[in-house]
């Protein structure tokens, strides 16, 4: 076992794990942030994805040992209340199924938005394709990107 200090949505935390442990179960098990779900294992479906520095990374895959050096943001930290412009689209549009992969869908999707303010559906396509969704609502989540860059460049207009 040995100590890390995780910075995970903006805290840090303790914890004392073995270094090869998956982030996904420091997270889930030791920091009860259990919207990061467990779907494959081998970092297939992605509904493991959190931000490692803003970039979209496999929970599941990553040793807690290589999240220490780095700021952690998982589903819950995406936003306070609820109301990061994905969030507010996915509600609006009634994009997720049975809602399982959607936090990882969610974390790639903001990853991509960050990047990309106004992607194309090609762009959408490319940065959602490691993204698995057993309920097939692939059209639903690219027009919730599409709706989330609409509320935000709504957003960048009206502080302009």
């Amino acid at each position: 076992m040995s100590k890390f200090i995780l910075h995970v949505n903006g805290r840090s935390h303790e914890v004392d794990v073995a270094p090869e442990t998956p982030l996904l179960w420091v997270l889930r098990d030791h920091l009860d942030m259990v919207g990061t779900k467990f779907g494959c294992g081998i970092g297939q479906c992605a509904a493991c994805t959190v931000h490692l520095d803003g970039v979209p990374s496999r929970a599941c895959l990553t040793p807690v040992s290589a999240a220490a050096s780095v700021k952690v943001t998982t589903i819950e930290g995406l936003s306070p209340d609820g109301q990061h412009p994905l969030q507010r689209a996915w509600c609006e549009l009634d994009v997720a199924q049975c809602g399982y992969c959607q936090a990882g869908q969610l974390m790639s999707a903001a990853a991509l938005l960050a990047r990309n303010p106004s992607p194309t559906d090609g762009d959408i396509d490319e940065a959602m394709a490691g993204n698995i969704c057993r309920c097939a609502t692939y059209y639903r989540i690219r027009a919730g990107i599409h709706r989330a860059a609409e509320l935000s460049a709504a957003a960048r207009e009206a502080r302009a």
